[in-house]
């Protein structure tokens, strides 16, 4: 499955256009944030891509997950957002 890191410096609308592609392609992909700041980035980006999924009848729902992660050897827990097209 498709993983799109996001940082609390990502642009949302970058974010939600590469979101919205894979759901067009492959139906899921899963979203991987550390931290609030990147957290609320993903969260407008998933907005946004329901937005341009929504002409084309596509609708999307989210399912949060923790994941431990290593990050320059040291231990950090990450969000894990997997988003799937609702049928």
């Amino acid at each position: 499955m498709e993983v799109l890191k996001v940082s609390s410096k990502s642009n949302p609308n970058a974010v939600a256009g590469a979101l919205a592609g894979i759901i067009r392609e492959k139906a899921a992909v899963e979203i991987q944030v550390v931290g609030a700041g990147a957290l609320n980035q993903a969260v407008k980006a998933i907005a946004i891509a329901r937005g341009f999924l929504a002409p084309s009848g596509v609708d999307i729902w989210c399912i949060p997950s923790f994941r431990d992660i290593e990050i320059n050897g040291e231990k950090k827990t990450a969000i894990r957002l997997l988003i799937e097209a609702r049928q």
